[in-house]
């Protein structure tokens, strides 16, 4: 008796070819459902409806049709084993050997634009996950595919082993048919979850799936092993971006490049901004009137550790730019676009890593910690802060360039590690403290990597002063405008000092401790 398949699949990438390979090279006869069924029938396929195959209609508008116990008896029967034969002889029953199933695009439905609850719970798929898990459950007798990309090896395997499709490849396929459910059933919880709560507060469970995306060198040490993965059904983010020349990325160039689009994504295109990043951290942001300008000056904030650094810029490289980039040692350039003239020019870098990634403002919803027994779950911090909120608690009153300056240096001691401290003035960094233990360490590092240049600059801090001796330290180099959270129960001794010296101290209200 010829071998039966099982085809239904909401995706129908390679069906006709899979379908036309069973029937002429093995042999195999095909009951498929709806719209499978009219595709392969369309291309002069022989097929078997799955409501004639079982004699019950489809029901409910098509929400009712592979649930029947010919289906199902056929998928999970053991042959092999008496009682399982007799029962299929009973119900007149044949067995599958193949299961192709891909189930209700759920997560491009739920990517569209104002989709409603009602159209993505019908897109909620029930037969397919059944199927599916039934076959991948009893892959000691039957294969199951639900990836179009399984057709053609499933197919060698078949030619190289005689038509008879080793274990270890049903085993394999067992475990991507488990990983599709799962990865199906979490969107759908997720969703589900977010929809009942607004977005609100965090959710009672949460998972997060992921689908390999390469195998990295290592991690961030040459004895760590490392892989980078990707969610969703389309590749999105960094998974999604064009990397135009360059060597493979590595796990600690994506850190990096994370870190650099967090920081950029402060700074909108209405005017070219630019950043350098070592280990996550930026050594020189700033913003011009070119994107070449922009560069440079960020360049110059730091030169020195801006070799071997991460670019990210928030327009598209010029030839310019490009030219001015070419002029030191760079790990990697990200951008939301390269023009021409400026990939001809940066291709004489071979080695360097040039990526476009058009939507660099877009990050990851949640933030996940992982810790022992666990992980830690946050939301990302996008605060968009706003100078209009906050309170100017000196005598001294900025004017809208002060707030301009104020705010500018405020965006970037957010992406900086704590303890954070930023010196900046006409929109350039001057000096960044970053990741000391005390606040007045984070000081020093700044106003010495800033030198003369502090004279009449901003100075930013993550978090509050709990003593006024930063305050005064920052005025004996020339600062003369503060902005910083507050919070302290010393913040008068602080408002005190700047009253004293002269100095501006702007109040956000907000922390923006970075770990």
């Amino acid at each position: 008796m010829a071998r039966l398949a099982l085809l239904s699949v909401s995706d129908k990438t390679g069906l006709v070819e899979l379908a036309q390979a069973l029937v002429s090279e093995f042999g195999f006869e095909i009951v498929s459902s709806g719209g499978t069924a009219r595709t392969l029938a369309e291309a002069g396929l022989p097929v078997t409806k799955v409501s004639d195959y079982t004699g019950s209609p489809e029901i409910l508008g098509g929400r009712v049709k592979t649930l029947h116990p010919r289906i199902h008896g056929g998928i999970l029967a053991r042959p092999d084993m008496a009682q399982d034969e007799a029962d299929l002889v009973a119900n007149h029953i044949r067995p599958f050997d193949l299961v192709v199933v891909n189930l209700y695009p759920f997560e491009q439905t739920i990517a569209r634009l104002g989709v409603t609850l009602p159209e993505a719970t019908e897109q909620i798929d029930i037969g397919g996950p059944t199927m599916v898990r039934a076959a991948a459950k009893n892959h000691a007798y039957l294969t199951i595919l639900c990836q179009p990309s399984q057709y053609a090896d499933y197919l060698e395997a078949l030619r190289a082993s005689q038509g008879q499709v080793p274990l270890s490849f049903r085993q394999a396929c067992a475990q991507a048919a488990f990983w599709h459910t799962a990865n199906y059933d979490q969107a759908i919880a997720t969703y589900l979850t977010q929809a009942s709560t607004d977005g609100e507060g965090m959710p009672p469970q949460w998972a997060m799936i992921g689908q390999q995306h390469a195998t990295l060198r290592y991690g961030e040490n040459p004895h760590q092993s490392a892989a980078w993965y990707r969610t969703g059904a389309t590749a999105t983010g960094w998974a999604g971006a064009e990397q135009l020349q360059g060597k493979e990325l590595s796990y600690n160039n994506l850190v990096d490049l994370e870190a650099a689009r967090r920081i950029i994504a402060e700074f909108p295109d209405d005017q070219p901004a630019a950043a350098v990043l070592k280990h996550t951290n930026p050594c020189g942001v700033a913003m011009g009137d070119t994107l070449a300008t922009a560069y440079q000056r960020a360049y110059e904030a730091d030169s020195t550790s801006a070799f071997g650094g991460i670019v990210v810029l928030n327009r598209a490289i010029d030839a310019d730019t490009a030219q001015q980039l070419t002029g030191t040692f760079l790990e990697c350039i990200v951008a939301p676009g390269c023009d021409a003239a400026a990939r001809e020019i940066l291709a004489k870098k071979q080695n360097l890593r040039v990526l476009v990634l058009e939507d660099l403002l877009t990050g990851p919803k949640q933030a996940v910690m992982a810790i022992a027994g666990g992980f830690l779950l946050q939301n990302p911090d996008t605060y968009r802060d706003d100078p209009a909120t906050w309170q100017i608690v000196t005598e001294a009153k900025p004017n809208e360039a002060d707030l301009s300056e104020l705010l500018f240096a405020w965006r970037v001691v957010k992406h900086v590690k704590s303890n954070a401290i930023v010196v900046t003035n006409q929109h350039q960094t001057l000096g960044i403290g970053a990741g000391q233990m005390n606040r007045v360490g984070s000081v020093g590092i700044a106003l010495t990597q800033a030198g003369d240049k502090a004279k009449g600059a901003i100075l930013a801090s993550d978090g509050f002063f709990p003593f006024d001796d930063s305050v005064r330290t920052a005025a004996a180099a020339g600062i003369r405008a503060i902005v910083q959270p507050g919070g302290s129960r010393k913040d008068e001794d602080s408002i005190k000092a700047a009253n004293e010296l002269g100095m501006i101290m702007a109040l956000t209200g907000v922390r923006h401790f970075l770990h």
